[in-house]
């Protein structure tokens, strides 16, 4: 029964005193209501005859915005007078404007197009988890309405990672141009490779002039040199606990993202492989053997709906993957935090052995907080056991760092926004010396 079944009750409801009998008048007055409601909800179009199916955007970058229509199609002879409920997970971010149910009418063998707006608030897939269509009669009175008919028409949208130090590519691709490609080194170096031959000019090294070419030529010619490409890049992602902390006002795995990205479209573009390991207690995301264009499409994809965990991260696992799935020497960045407890008890143990085979950088965020707890001036006495704290955990990272240099890892420690561009140039710097 609906609101117009109810005030057509009370209207009646107020001739009663007319009755001889108000009783009497009252059990006439509902059947007639309740037979006027059965016969409207008779004629009301069928929800179980309607076909539901999906159009528009299956991936959006965290921050936009997505349309997804929902196509609703009557197939019946009669017409379609109804209030259409199309619900999303609430992190999936449907626009107010957009209201969360609609009054539709359709024509029979018409289709109506109920588009949703979706400004997603987390990263990872967000599907659509409910359809109601509620179909009334020609007076309104009555309804019909069938739990999951017509179904839900399965859609997921993917939320990509934001990518906001995307900003920093144009500045490191035109170092990395001068590192290798646009000015070609003049000699021949560590973890260089031959590009070309030119003509001799002033200012040459006399080692690089390749006599065999000059003679055939009957000119001066010089080789020149380029750091080596296809060298092997491995990102490896900590998913374990340390990674759920927020810093700022994203979690710290959403950084390590960010500056993930950044690199693998640096090293893409310097015509390098990367590959990609996500782990806790398990593997949670891989991308192996792959370059080129559609490398940061991989990568973005895999990265899209990696969440943290609240579990110890066992270093051992990700030791023993690296070691098992690299043959090559190649640059492993290890995305984590320097937390004593968890390196000092987790990593250290099996660095050794990965140090040994391959060159190791470790990406760390640091806490704002901390440096702010240490700087401050304690106004209460609670603050000065928090500050003495903050000191404390600086210098269990200091000792970290340490450790880490003693094993030739090398220490990438910044600020959130820092991260990816600090991180971006130690790749550079690690390439123009021929160290990868």
């Amino acid at each position: 029964m609906t609101w117009r079944a109810a005030l057509l009750l009370a209207v009646g409801a107020l001739t009663l005193p007319a009755w001889p009998s108000p009783f009497a008048g009252l059990l006439v007055m509902t059947g007639v209501v309740l037979l006027l409601v059965l016969l409207d909800r008779a004629l009301a179009a069928p929800p179980g005859a309607l076909t539901a199916a999906r159009e528009g955007d299956r991936t959006v970058r965290l921050g936009g915005t997505a349309t997804v229509a929902l196509l609703l199609h009557n197939p019946s002879g009669r017409t379609l007078r109804a209030r259409v409920r199309d619900a999303w997970v609430p992190s999936a971010g449907a626009h107010p404007d957009v209201p969360p149910s609609q009054l539709v009418r359709v024509e029979p063998g018409a289709t109506v197009a109920l588009p949703s707006r979706l400004t997603p608030l987390r990263r990872g897939d967000r599907p659509a988890v409910a359809l109601t269509v509620r179909s009334f009669g020609p007076l309104g009175l009555g309804f019909r309405q069938r739990s999951g008919r017509p179904a839900t028409p399965p859609w997921t949208v993917r939320v990509l990672p934001r990518f906001d130090s995307r900003r920093h590519l144009p500045e490191k691709l035109s170092r990395l141009r001068v590192i290798d490609g646009i000015q070609v080194s003049r000699g021949r170096g560590q973890g260089t490779e031959f590009d070309t031959l030119r003509e001799y000019v002033v200012g040459d090294d006399v080692r690089s002039i390749d006599w065999r070419a000059s003679a055939r030529r009957a000119d001066v010619l010089v080789r020149t040199w380029r750091p080596e490409r296809d060298r092997r890049l491995v990102c490896v992602l900590d998913t374990g606990r340390t990674s759920a902390v927020r810093v700022g006002d994203e979690p710290r795995l959403d950084t390590a993202i960010d500056a993930a990205l950044l690199l693998t479209a640096l090293a893409a573009r310097a015509g390098d492989r990367v590959d990609l390991l996500a782990a806790d207690t398990t593997v949670r995301a891989t991308v192996t053997g792959t370059g080129g264009p559609v490398l940061l499409s991989r990568v973005v994809h895999a990265l899209a709906p990696l969440q943290a965990t609240l579990a110890e991260t066992d270093f051992d696992l990700i030791a023993g993957e690296l070691l098992r799935r690299q043959r090559q020497r190649s640059l492993v960045v290890l995305f984590t935090a320097l937390e004593a407890g968890a390196l000092s008890e987790g990593l250290l143990p099996v660095l050794p052995r990965l140090a040994a085979r391959h060159k190791v950088v470790i990406a760390a965020t640091h806490d704002p907080v901390l440096t702010a707890l240490t700087t401050t001036v304690p106004e209460r006495p609670g603050d000065a056991y928090a500050a003495a704290a903050a000191w404390r955990a600086l210098a269990e990272r200091d000792r970290v760092r340490a450790a880490l240099a003693r094993h030739g890892v090398t220490v990438v420690d910044a600020e959130a926004g820092r991260l990816a561009p600090a991180l971006a140039d130690t790749y550079l710097r690690l390439k123009a010396l021929g160290q990868l």
